[in-house]
């Protein structure tokens, strides 16, 4: 593949998106629109696409990452021929190959563009392009066969005659040309009625030197779906979701309803992982084997471990070792740590806290800036008071300790290992171990016995 370089078209402003954001950049299952492009180009030629921008170039290049292409500026915006002629300086002398496709077809694999390269290579002529047969010629412009079935030009759709518009064969955008060739017919080609050098003139120009154009047909038409509105943005939405969703299952994850599952394809399951209907997977996501989510649940750059449940929740950041059961109703936060075997119930909240091995928190109650280590029963209620108006303070519990329901820790605070809290109590100071504190402002009234083994022994 070393003398293959592809190049990615994403000058245009996308007016009819009605938007002030560049077409390009849309976010689609939470990556940019034209991402997808440029990783099925990379993976199709094996090296960086040269990507044409024109339109907010700066934003553009910023946002599908500097490192991800080479960049060139087509100014001014005279059309396909013209954009692709800008990045002939970055190819004369690298490539015999030019792959060319387009920014906003996000859906075309690198599968088929390998395909069409391959076309290209065991036929003599200096242009292989990408067609599909479809009803909805969704402004594509027409393939124009001769009686012996070969193709003599593409016409686009604003130009072309009624018997042209019934034509079912569709223009993808997508075409592979010998590189000299291609260099010697952009300087040919005409200029349009619009004031612009339309790179669909090149097949005519081949046809007319006697040269042979070679199309491929695509066999998967989603695969040509081009997005111009935000209408055609949830189509390709839809068809990603379905190709993730498909992919998982066929890996052993269950889809109750897969139709009304959110997934980007960031996101991975482990074997044996049950999805209930409206759930929501996002980002730098992992979940382990064997886990239940949903329904109603929204995850976001989060690891699961093994057989967890999260049910009608919101994680976000979270970290979540094996055996966890969250939900409904629990809301983890950014720096959020479950670890094996915590139960946290409806109505709970955690942010920025370690809550350790086999830690109960059942319901209604908020967890901020703490370390909570293993055994601890935390009350419904109990809240960690961590903000004081301008700095976030630390509460520690210790090992085996109860949280009597409603307690207020002022923090910073230390609760001791084995200790307890009365109900209601708000404790503004340490809790030695082993103690009994109570009231408000709580106060220790009594020790407690240690166990003959105590859970730190073991």
């Amino acid at each position: 593949m070393d003398d293959i370089v592809g190049i990615v078209l994403a000058a245009g402003k996308g007016t009819r998106m009605k938007s002030a954001r560049p077409k390009v950049l849309h976010p689609l299952l939470g990556r940019p629109m034209a991402a997808y492009a440029l990783q099925a180009v990379q993976e199709a030629t094996g090296r960086k696409p040269i990507v044409v921008i024109g339109h907010q170039a700066e934003a553009v290049r910023a946002g599908l990452g500097p490192d991800r292409a080479e960049y060139v500026v087509q100014d001014p915006p005279l059309g396909t021929g013209h954009a692709v002629l800008q990045a002939r300086p970055r190819v004369v002398n690298r490539a015999r190959v030019v792959l060319v496709t387009n920014g906003d077809m996000p859906l075309l694999r690198a599968e088929t563009l390998r395909a069409l390269l391959e076309a290209h290579a065991a036929h003599p002529g200096p242009i292989t392009l990408l067609t599909v047969l479809a009803d909805d010629p969704r402004g594509f412009g027409r393939i124009v066969r001769d009686a012996q079935g070969r193709v003599q030009a593409i016409v686009e759709e604003a130009h072309a005659t009624p018997e042209q518009r019934a034509i079912r064969e569709l223009n993808v955008g997508v075409y592979v040309f010998d590189a000299a060739w291609l260099w010697s017919a952009l300087e040919q080609i005409p200029l349009s009625p619009k004031g612009e050098y339309y790179l669909t003139d090149t097949i005519a120009l081949a046809v007319a030197q006697g040269q042979a154009v070679q199309p491929v047909l695509l066999e998967d038409p989603t695969e040509a779906i081009g997005v111009n509105t935000r209408v055609h943005l949830a189509e390709a939405a839809a068809v990603l979701r379905e190709r993730i969703v498909r992919r998982w299952m066929l890996a052993g994850v269950t889809f109750i309803d897969p139709a009304r599952v959110y997934i980007e394809d960031t996101v991975t399951l482990g074997q044996d992982t049950v999805v209930w209907p409206d759930t929501y997977l996002l980002g730098d996501t992992h979940i382990g084997p064997e886990c239940e989510l949903g329904p109603n649940t929204y995850i976001r750059d989060s690891r699961l471990g093994a057989r967890c449940r999260v049910f009608a929740s919101v994680l976000e950041h979270a970290v979540v070792e094996d055996d966890v059961d969250i939900g409904p109703y629990g809301h983890l936060r950014k720096g959020a740590h479950l670890a094996r075997g915590v139960h946290m119930g409806n109505f709970g909240e955690v942010k920025n806290a370690y809550l350790g091995p086999g830690v109960k928190m059942g319901h209604f109650s908020y967890i901020g800036d703490a370390t909570i280590e293993a055994g601890v029963n935390i009350g419904a209620g109990t809240i960690t008071c961590n903000y004081d108006g301008e700095r976030k303070h630390p509460t520690y519990i210790g090992r085996d300790a109860f949280i009597g329901s409603d307690t207020m820790l002022v923090a910073p605070v230390r609760i001791g290992q084995g200790a307890r809290t009365g109900a209601g109590s708000v404790v503004t100071k340490d809790v030695p171990d082993y103690s009994l504190a109570v009231g408000v402002p709580a106060r220790v009234i009594r020790r407690l016995p240690r166990p003959q083994t105590s859970s730190d022994e073991t």
